[in-house]
């Protein structure tokens, strides 16, 4: 019977421990706080409701026009964001492929780049969701590590032993997802150098760009010249706008490299014709959205951790490790158990959800995740019920 269906589905479905602990907890009434919630939509911001959904009302939208890459207007708007956030680069709009979502964006550059069995060098800890996009497309993707040390940094030296023959590129998340730390100058530079050596591309996920917790702007990856690069990104977190599924992959590097990729990637971006006509015709609306949801964000985010570090002083068991952006903190706890188990634990006897380190991959127990964009006074609630296990 299993026959029929394709080995790159073959997934361990059924819920793991931590998932059926809290099907328990849901199914017996329990009333948890969600210290992982990662949809803006649910964690009681004000939004303009009026502006967003007035945008969606176009009558051009009652045509269709497909474009493969996308309608100008908005990849124009996508233009005009980057010049106006990221006043040091403005990008030609014709290097913008617009996709549903980061996931199609990534789907479309791993088929661009692979032939199955590819390799893809991605960093470790990072977001889970790559795992299930590379079988998807019948890549493997081989991790390279980020060390810890005041601070996280690329392991260049294990990036250079996990490149072989098979090897087509190198993915960054800046910043990343979960650990919020962000690609240096002088990891960029050593990055190019990287991939001039063995002719590789860059992806780069900045979908967390704007969301520097010190308020100063990062340079984008949309500027690098040096190598062949492709960065994503979308309204789901510029304007924690989820379920406006607007993303784009925008090409950089040397001329010639670049118009065969643009040209390859339409060509994808043509058989799929996967966006919707009211959501590009809303794109610049939805865009101007960032301004007023950004700084909700910011202030949510600082004061979270900065309740989060109140807590943790008041104790020693526990540290928080440095984060420069993004809407996550990661903790760093003794080892008396499994992450898997101690997070059952502290569902199961606070009623806190938080999720273990072996969700991103760390390479070892010892790590919490925590979402910094929960209402404070539950996320206060949360951080106090957790040390009390962690600190009996």
């Amino acid at each position: 019977m299993m026959m029929m269906f394709s080995h790159r589905t073959d997934w361990k479905l059924t819920p793991n421990r931590f998932t059926q602990a809290q099907k328990e907890l849901q199914a017996a009434g329990a009333d948890v706080l969600d210290l992982t919630v990662s949809n803006p939509t649910r964690a009681e911001l004000h939004y303009d409701a009026e502006a967003v959904l007035q945008s969606l009302i176009n009558p051009q939208a009652m045509d269709y026009d497909p474009q493969p890459k996308g309608l100008q207007s908005a990849r124009r708007a996508v233009s005009d964001y980057y010049r106006k956030q990221h006043e040091e680069f403005a990008i030609d709009a014709e290097t913008v492929v617009l996709t549903t979502s980061t996931s199609e964006g990534y789907s479309f550059v791993f088929r661009l780049l692979c032939n199955p069995d590819d390799e893809i060098l991605v960093a470790r800890p990072s977001y889970p969701l790559f795992e299930f996009l590379a079988d998807l497309q019948d890549v493997k993707l081989v991790p390279y590590p980020l060390l810890y040390d005041h601070g996280w940094q690329i392991d260049f030296a294990s990036l250079y032993k996990a490149v072989n023959h098979r090897t087509r590129a190198v993915a960054v998340v800046h910043p990343n997802n979960p650990t919020g730390s962000y690609i240096s100058t002088l990891e960029q530079d050593e990055l190019n150098h990287f991939c001039r050596e063995y002719g590789l591309p860059l992806i780069v996920d900045e979908v967390f760009l704007d969301y520097a917790h010190d308020g100063a702007q990062r340079q984008t990856f949309a500027s690098n010249r040096d190598v062949l690069t492709f960065t994503l990104s979308g309204l789901s977190k510029i304007s924690a706008l989820p379920q406006m599924k607007l993303a784009w992959v925008i090409t950089s590097g040397p001329a010639e490299q670049m118009s065969t990729a643009l040209a390859r990637l339409e060509v994808i971006a043509d058989t799929y014709l996967s966006l919707n006509a009211p959501i590009q015709l809303a794109a610049s609306a939805l865009l101007e959205q960032r301004r007023n949801i950004q700084p909700l964000l910011l202030d949510r985010v600082r004061t979270n951790l900065e309740e989060l570090d109140r807590g943790l002083a008041k104790q020693k068991a526990c540290q928080r490790l440095q984060v420069e952006g993004g809407w996550y903190a990661v903790l760093r706890v003794p080892v008396t158990q499994s992450d898997e188990d101690l997070v059952i634990d502290i569902l199961r006897k606070v009623g806190v959800l938080v999720h273990p380190g072996h969700f991103y991959d760390f390479p070892s127990d010892g790590y919490l995740v925590l979402s910094l964009i929960p209402p404070p006074e539950k996320f206060r609630e949360g951080i106090a019920r957790i040390l009390q296990v962690l600190n009996p």
